[in-house]
């Protein structure tokens, strides 16, 4: 007969072993909206582009039409950059139409 041996996550002397926390890179998200209904991913990731690294740039269309909401998400990949982007094209005119720009928020 053969037996495993079962070691728990708590070493002998009653210390428990603590893991290396693994760095995790966290997108900025961020909403845009007002946008001219001609917009498409590609000018909103140009635009951003312009602040900093774009992770992601998103046109949200209406799923039936296929035509633009006027609004997206841009996903940045520093903190530092969203907030440039934030800053520079929030109230900023994008074909004759006043943009706003801030951090998204979580889905529910």
């Amino acid at each position: 007969m053969r037996y495993a041996l079962v070691v728990p996550l708590i070493g002998l002397s009653g210390v428990s072993i603590k893991r290396p926390k693994q760095e995790q890179l966290v997108a900025t998200n961020i909403y845009v909206g007002n946008l001219p209904f001609s917009t498409d991913s590609n000018e909103l990731e140009n635009l951003f582009s312009e602040h900093g690294a774009v992770s992601s740039a998103h046109v949200i269309t209406d799923r039936d039409t296929g035509r633009s909401r006027g609004f997206g998400f841009v996903e940045m990949e520093s903190d530092d950059a969203a907030q440039a982007a934030i800053s520079a094209l929030n109230g900023a005119d994008m074909g004759g139409r006043e943009l706003t720009v801030n951090v998204a928020r979580p889905r529910n």
